[in-house]
């Protein structure tokens, strides 16, 4: 009897704890509308898969990069603390529009996007090249005649064949493929080039460079560029202020020689000879910079993989306990406002959970974190994005514990109810004493379904550049040039998918002898 009357105050308290967090987020967002406008830091976003520009190394477990090296000399001399960001890519214009990011600064090409944000001078002179098999007999440009091609999902080498400014030339070699495939991510390019499923890989020179020297040496790289471009450091349209502190730095830097230290640092990947923020290569001493590729076999890294992918455990721990922390109750409030005779609370509670079921999860949390801008004007922190997970996931899983407990509820036997106001039963007391408990035991199995599922969903935040253990596979993989960390990382899924089992079956077989 003591517990039923419980059971209302632990919720009631749960909820509060769910007001104040808003109240919390609410004030963060306020405190930090400016926070990207500080001139102690540089925020840069970049797309920690993309090496040599940017990437997880090894060894260390940081991100470094070509792009990185030189952000982080040009803080050194501007006295500011660099911060790196590693986004999706797909959602950069919208990290940068909402003050998330100060730049973007990753092999960005300038050709085409000109108008669309505020750039400095070009410092890259990138190259699309086609990378093939060695044993092909593919060696020319010509060759790829009625061949598959791969090119990365809005990339420039997608550019260069599909958009309205492609060469002639481009365009026809396009239409001579049998098919040009659009794949996420260059290591997965790659996997498929390997297995056969595809014929050639179009890219980046310098990421070409990076594949090819991390992976077995059975690819080539064709004499023959599809096209060229220029890579510059990309900020909000306006920001000339940041642009030109920036672009004085860089030059400075080159005229000192720094810049082409850096790239030789980075010359397996034949960044030297791609510099063109000025015509003087300058002499620099780099006996101490050259990158080794490290050629351990997977056994060998697995230890490290295991480190590496241990940091974001954490993480996709955060997003589970504290994602059912708060929709447990909130699917209780929802469920009682489906169920309440009031026509305007069920009228809410239906579209809520029709929008929240009816809609992916991954674009309920870009609205959750850029909604403020694009909505308020309000910009967000990059400190925003795990709250900002968190109640995307919340409201979403909120959606579907709402009808599972309505299922539960409409599965008990109304002559239960109709037999409590006989015995004086108040609805309230009803409720918490009968109904509650039995709902409770039917739920069980539904909401164990939910809650594997969440273990899986927490990689998706992703979206929203939160670095989850997944993400980080992800990366260590596109650092390795191996799919051996994400079947790692399945592993850590699978374990935690168990784990979550097993507790949900004991807890299932606890409410079943009560």
């Amino acid at each position: 009897m003591k517990n039923n009357k419980r059971i209302p105050v632990i919720i009631g308290i749960i909820l509060g704890i769910a007001i104040l967090a808003l109240l919390f987020v609410t004030q963060l967002v306020n405190n930090n509308s400016g926070t990207n406008d500080s001139k102690n830091k540089l925020i840069v976003g970049f797309d920690a898969e993309f090496p040599p520009y940017g990437f997880k190394d090894q060894e260390t477990g940081e991100y470094i990069g070509f792009d990185l090296d030189l952000a982080q000399e040009v803080c050194k001399r501007n006295g500011w603390t660099l911060i790196k960001q590693p986004i999706a890519w797909d959602s950069k214009d919208m990290e940068l529009n909402t003050g998330s990011i100060d730049c973007i600064w990753n092999g960005f090409t300038i050709n085409g996007r000109e108008s669309d944000y505020t750039w400095t001078k070009p410092y890259l002179d990138n190259k699309q090249v086609v990378v093939v098999r060695k044993s092909d007999s593919i060696n020319n440009l010509k060759d790829l005649k009625n061949k598959i091609v791969a090119v990365q999902t809005d990339s420039s080498a997608l550019a260069a064949f599909t958009a309205e400014d492609a060469t002639k030339e481009n365009k026809a070699l396009k239409e001579s493929f049998k098919e040009l495939q659009e794949i996420a991510d260059y290591n997965t390019a790659f996997m498929n080039l390997e297995s056969g499923a595809i014929d050639a890989v179009c890219l980046d020179i310098g990421v070409a460079y990076s594949q090819i020297n991390n992976r077995n040496d059975v690819y080539k790289v064709l004499d023959e560029s599809v096209s060229s471009e220029k890579y510059g450091i990309g900020f909000k349209l306006g920001n000339t202020e940041l642009r030109d502190t920036i672009q004085d730095t860089l030059n400075d830097m080159y005229e000192d020689g720094t810049v082409d230290k850096i790239a030789q640092k980075w010359n397996d990947y034949g960044i030297s000879e791609m510099v063109c923020i000025g015509n003087d290569d300058g002499s620099v001493d780099t006996s101490d910079k050259d990158v080794s590729f490290n050629k351990q076999t997977f056994k060998e890294k697995l230890p490290k993989v295991l480190q590496e992918l241990s940091k974001g455990v954490l993480a996709t721990l955060s997003i589970f306990f504290l994602t059912l922390l708060f929709s447990l109750p909130l699917g209780l409030v929802i469920m009682f406002m489906r169920k309440s005779k009031l026509f305007i609370l069920r009228w809410i509670a239906k579209i809520y959970i029709s929008v929240l079921r009816g809609t992916p999860l991954m674009l309920q949390l870009l609205v959750v974190y850029f909604g403020p801008y694009y909505v308020f004007h309000i910009n967000t922190s990059s400190n925003f994005r795990f709250i900002a997970v968190i109640i995307g996931f919340s409201l979403n899983y909120a959606a579907y514990f709402a009808e599972i407990y309505r299922s539960g509820i409409e599965a008990i036997p109304k002559g239960q109810k109709e037999a409590a106001d006989v015995l004086g039963y108040t609805r309230f007391q009803t409720f918490w004493k009968i109904i509650f408990p039995q709902m409770v035991k039917i739920v069980i199995p539904p909401v164990t379904n939910e809650v594997i599922t969440l273990v899986k969903d927490t990689s998706l935040a992703f979206a929203l550049s939160y670095t989850e253990m997944f993400t980080i596979a992800k990366q260590v993989s596109a650092s390795m040039a191996s799919v051996m960390p994400l079947f790692v990382a399945g592993v850590y899924y699978y374990v935690f998918n168990a784990i979550v089992a097993f507790v949900m079956s004991k807890i299932e077989k606890s409410v079943n002898k009560y």
